[in-house]
């Protein structure tokens, strides 16, 4: 049984997350293993919605915007993520598809106008995820076989309008972390086939954000938002499989034990301009900062001394996007968006463990009014660029050189219903 540092109360909300969000996320309008896809209309617009707002997902994007909703909102909503990727080995030539599972990271925002003055709000969803299982057989099964990351960020937010243009906010970010990693190793040397490795382990930290809304004249606004870098401790256990009939010295060297990893999960910053002066259409272009600089290694570290690590050594990055509403009446608006980001990952570490490329995202949508309730509808397709890997992680096993080819396909449903 994985032994969890997440106390009691934690885990019963836990579970009832994990009955919310169906399955781990895979990357999808991020770099690195980070998630932009908090709401359906957001991602019909590029995710660019830093300085204006329709719905209480705005508690993601920048809580300031929440003083524009009146009374009470509830939004609820998920992303179907459909990953497609494959390796072309550089040494064989022979070409391998990962399992192309469905994910569904999803969403529930809730927000309350207090006064003129005052909003609240309160955010559940799944800032950073990753699934990639690439099999047992692969050419690359000595660094990764199967990948998994989940997290669960409770973000209760407060909004101020300080001022009649100045509106600031602040919340804190409550993260749960459930990770599982597993790999091959290799019993050559000893004339055995390959032993496998798991490292399934959870935990928690506590980050906070925070975000500013500037009204300016002539129909423009100004917004971004803040969040800090969270460190999670990790901790559960790592289990070995040897196979049958291993000499002693094999299996005493492979005994399954507890085990600890350090994550920092990392700051980000949002911003965004708006333009409403050519009403029906609301125009925002923005950008988007992250600082993956805090993650130098991946270390799992076991009680008996062992540890296993990797190295990362990513760079902080931007991302730059647009994106249009067009209102075609009261009840109907359509939305478009493109998003184009940079890959955090170095050549030097890059590995199919997280095989994140250079990325350029196209998006539509469509949001329509019925009385009090509103759907969003969006489809999204993002194009990771090729990227080769030509380095020795993974010597002397195998490196599994070659081109690692990616795309996503993403379609956005939320439901909104204000009381």
């Amino acid at each position: 049984m994985l032994r969890s540092v997440v106390p009691c109360w934690k885990r019963s909300v836990t579970a009832l997350l994990l009955v919310m969000v169906l399955g781990p996320a895979s990357v999808a309008i991020g770099s690195g293993f980070a998630l932009f896809t908090q709401g359906a209309s957001a991602l019909g617009q590029g995710n660019a919605v830093v300085a204006h707002t329709s719905d209480a997902s705005a508690v993601f994007y920048n809580p300031a915007l929440i003083n524009d909703l009146p009374g009470t909102q509830v939004v609820v909503g998920t992303i179907l993520v459909s990953p497609s990727r494959t390796y072309t080995s550089s040494q064989s030539g022979v070409t391998t598809e990962a399992d192309n599972r469905l994910f569904f990271p999803s969403t529930l925002y809730v927000t309350h106008a207090v006064n003129d003055k005052f909003s609240a709000g309160l955010g559940v969803f799944s800032p950073f995820g990753l699934g990639t299982k690439w099999g047992d057989t692969w050419e690359g099964r000595y660094i990764s076989t199967n990948s998994e990351l989940q997290t669960f960020n409770i973000n209760p937010v407060v909004s101020y309008k300080a001022l009649p243009m100045l509106t600031l906010a602040g919340g804190v970010d409550i993260i749960l972390l459930d990770a599982t990693l597993e790999k091959k190793r290799s019993l050559a040397a000893a004339g055995l086939p390959d032993a496998g490795q798991k490292f399934k382990g959870d935990g928690n930290g506590v980050g906070y954000n925070v975000g500013v809304l500037l009204d300016l004249p002539k129909g423009v606004s100004f917004g971004a938002s803040y969040r800090s870098e969270v460190k999670v401790k990790v901790e559960g256990d790592a289990t070995f499989t040897v196979p049958a009939g291993s000499p002693p010295s094999i299996v005493a060297l492979l005994q399954n034990s507890q085990g600890k990893a350090d994550l920092t999960l990392p700051q980000q910053v949002l911003a965004g301009i708006c333009y409403k002066g050519l009403a029906p259409l609301t125009l925002e272009a923005g950008m988007r900062w992250e600082g993956w600089s805090s993650f130098d290694q991946l270390k799992i570290d076991l009680v008996d001394g062992r540890s296993d690590a990797t190295p990362r050594n990513w760079k902080d990055v931007f991302s730059f996007n647009i994106g249009a509403r067009y209102q075609l009446n009261p009840d109907i608006a359509l939305m478009a968006g493109y998003l184009h980001g940079d890959t955090p990952v170095p050549d030097s570490t890059f590995d199919p463990t997280i095989p994140d490329a250079v990325t350029d995202v196209y998006s539509v949508g469509t949001e329509i009014n019925y009385r009090k309730f509103k759907v969003a509808l969006s489809y999204a397709y993002q194009v990771m660029h090729e990227r080769a890997k030509a380095n020795a992680l993974g010597a002397p096993a195998g490196t599994a050189n070659g081109v690692y080819d990616s795309d996503i396909h993403m379609f956005g449903l939320s439901v909104g219903y204000a009381f």
